[in-house]
């Protein structure tokens, strides 16, 4: 080699060792930032597999993966052709307003006519017209990821991310991290599906179908807490068939059942969705009025009782009967931050349940209430 062309490259030696460099640096903070978002997948699939209910996974969905991977908004459309998954909202005590990024969807021809047959993940700019459905309408984000999921073959759903960023999610872009999430997200919904549904069948009584004394007691410290917190009224009621053993005797058991499962629905029919009703042992169910104060509470109580008085009920063979209802009802009005919840949840409980003893004691077929601060009764009474 000659002198000249030995200068020439030595020369361009040090450019040459710091584009390389500079290569290598590039190369390595992408290396770094690979791993950081890789490592940020993993703890979100980890945080989701370690969940335990329905609640705390629509927690960190909907709330905390926003924040987790930077997102302007995440929902999550569930397929509900039988409404299962709106009755365990139901059951578990989720308002329907709490979570409003969780969809329940009648049937998936949407995700069809918007992924096709292949049911591949959809990345692009928000489309009102086929996009609308799986984001809220009043704050629209520019580029979305609509990731579905798919359990034995079957679509239960999708998890849905959007970005006020326009270049977040293009088409064409690598779905890897983001689909796998979408799969691991499909597993943890199908299993805590599956674990919400046993506890449903551990609490609720097999006779009447609605939920036994073990529920109705969870939910009864829940929902005082509630009102502890928001500071609103909630009023029970305690309910009792009158002369029940008399419907048993003359007409036998099979008969009484059928009159068990009657009244039950009868009850159950004159209720909210938020309202919990359970079978709270033999002939006699409980109810939590949430939200409702005494008055409104005591209109709910006599249209109970004239649900169950005013129509007779057919027995396992064709004779009809007659029954009617003692109900006790008492209210808890401004509770105190500062109470405990377990003493004025007894507290709440003691009082109906004197009501109901009053009742009886009344002449039954009526509705007494006690009042906490006397703790007399009073009762509006329809013979």
């Amino acid at each position: 080699m000659s002198d000249d062309l030995l200068n020439l490259r030595n020369r361009h030696l040090p450019t040459e060792n710091q584009e390389l460099q500079q290569q290598l640096e590039t190369l390595v903070a992408q290396a770094r930032l690979n791993e950081q978002v890789m490592r940020r997948f993993q703890d979100a699939e980890l945080r989701m597999l370690g969940v335990s209910s329905f609640k705390e996974l629509l927690q960190y969905v909907l709330q905390e993966m926003k924040e987790t991977f930077d997102l302007d908004v995440v929902t999550l459309a569930v397929i509900d052709p039988e409404y299962e998954v709106r009755r365990m909202l139901i059951d578990i005590g989720i308002p329907a307003n709490e979570y409003p990024g969780l969809m329940c969807l009648d049937n998936p021809s949407r995700f069809h006519r918007l992924c096709g047959t292949s049911l591949a993940p959809v990345l692009g700019q928000y489309n009102v017209a086929s996009r609308a459905p799986f984001f809220p309408r009043d704050t629209p984000p520019a580029s979305i990821a609509i990731l579905p999921m798919v359990r034995q073959k079957k679509l239960i759903g999708s998890l849905n991310l959007g970005s006020r960023n326009e270049a977040r999610f293009a088409p064409g872009m690598a779905t890897d991290f983001i689909g796998r999430l979408a799969a691991i997200l499909g597993v943890c919904l199908e299993n805590v599906t599956n674990s919400e549904r046993l506890k449903h069948l551990g609490l609720t009584d097999p006779l009447t179908g609605v939920h036994n004394r073990r529920y109705f007691d969870q939910r009864l410290q829940e929902e005082v807490s509630r009102a502890q917190r928001q500071r609103f009224p909630l009023s029970c009621l305690f309910l009792d068939i009158d002369h029940f053993k008399q419907v048993n005797d003359q007409y036998g058991h099979q008969t009484g059942d059928c009159v068990l499962r009657e009244v039950a629905w009868r009850i159950k029919g004159q209720l909210r969705s938020i309202d919990v009703l359970g079978r709270y042992g033999g002939e006699e169910f409980a109810v939590l009025l949430v939200q409702t104060d005494m008055a409104s509470a005591l209109t709910i109580a006599e249209r109970i009782r004239h649900s169950i008085a005013e129509q007779r009920f057919k027995g396992e063979g064709d004779e009809t009967l007659a029954a009617t209802l003692s109900i006790g009802v008492a209210t808890l009005h401004d509770c105190n931050r500062t109470q405990n919840a377990e003493t004025l949840a007894q507290q709440l409980v003691a009082r109906a349940d004197q009501g109901l003893y009053r009742a009886k004691q009344g002449g039954r077929n009526c509705v007494m209430v006690v009042m906490p601060e006397s703790d007399k009764a009073s009762s509006v009474e329809v013979r």
